[in-house]
């Protein structure tokens, strides 16, 4: 009693099958589930996210400054940009540099830009996607992440001398002259990094990072325009503090690009492509909730 029945071609009364079980809802155990789990976004906790920068920071600035300073193939990778910057007409960061310097008040607020803003815009814009766009946090965050670590792929395998450290070229250490801090490879503080890791520029991998989050999810007009400038005012910065070439800027271009790619294989989107806000939990996908199933007809 209490089961339905359906009417075959032969007129005998059967009981109808039960409904398929829905696999796909994401109460099941398994790889599939779990990775549906870890890939949907979720709201950021603020202590582990504090936690995670802190020793994600550690770790970058250990392995970095691990890496051994080939000071010989440093300087000759710094002759070869040098020379292949000359064969494509973009060797002008001579010229900056000077011209810079002789206006001491500005190449002096360069030099503290190049100290400080590299690490407070980047915290800045990671609290404001913590506060206002947790549903794009997570993603932004590891667009960073991923950025970072390749970076020290290219840091271990390419040593490169910065501008200023070269012996065939007359560039101007500006942190020296103008006795300013700003450099972790000038003065007091060259010990405690290592000199011979240019390339890929990090302080454009960063700061394309912050602008280009600005650019796409800040609803201000004018946070977008900064966005835009920021990124921009660094690679003057860079360059006239004889810190960086053009091509180490290239580098963190690509640097970043890369970050964007594993965050597109990861979520399946950018972070602008998801949602602004989160629930606590998981949220399950309206496409991959499977149709009820058929209502049987009524028996004969």
């Amino acid at each position: 009693m209490g089961e339905t029945t359906v009417t075959t071609l032969e007129g005998q009364e059967q009981s109808a099958p039960p409904p398929a079980k829905d696999v796909t809802d994401g109460t099941g155990d398994g790889a599939a589930a779990l990775l549906r789990r870890l890939r949907t976004p979720r709201r950021p906790r603020f202590w582990f996210e504090i936690l995670l920068i802190a020793v994600s920071y550690w770790t970058y600035s250990l392995i970095r400054n691990a890496v051994p300073e080939q000071k010989a193939q440093a300087l000759a990778n710094a002759d070869w940009i040098w020379k292949a910057e000359h064969a494509i007409g973009i060797a002008v960061e001579d010229t900056v540099n000077h011209a810079v310097n002789s206006v001491t008040w500005l190449i002096v607020g360069m030099n503290y830009y190049y100290a400080t803003l590299h690490f407070v815009v980047t915290l800045g814009v990671l609290v404001w996607l913590y506060r206002r766009q947790p549903g794009r946090y997570a993603a932004a965050r590891l667009a960073l992440f991923a950025t970072t670590a390749v970076a020290l792929v290219g840091y271990y395998f390419y040593p490169l001398a910065p501008p200023r450290l070269m012996t065939s070229v007359d560039f101007v250490d500006t942190v020296l002259v103008h006795e300013t801090w700003g450099s972790m490879a000038s003065g007091d503080l060259k010990n405690m990094s290592n000199q011979y890791a240019a390339m890929p520029s990090m302080h454009i991998g960063w700061s394309l990072w912050s602008g280009l989050t600005l650019w796409a999810l800040a609803s201000a007009p004018w946070v977008r325009i900064l966005g835009l400038l920021y990124p921009a005012a660094t690679l003057v910065v860079i360059v006239a503090t004889a810190n960086h070439f053009w091509l180490d800027a290239v580098g963190g271009l690509l640097c970043l690009a890369f970050g964007y790619a594993v965050v597109r294989l990861w979520y399946g989107a950018l972070p602008q492509g998801l949602p602004r806000d989160v629930s606590e939990g998981p949220a399950r996908p309206a496409s991959r909730r499977s149709a009820p199933p058929p209502r049987p007809e009524p028996a004969a």
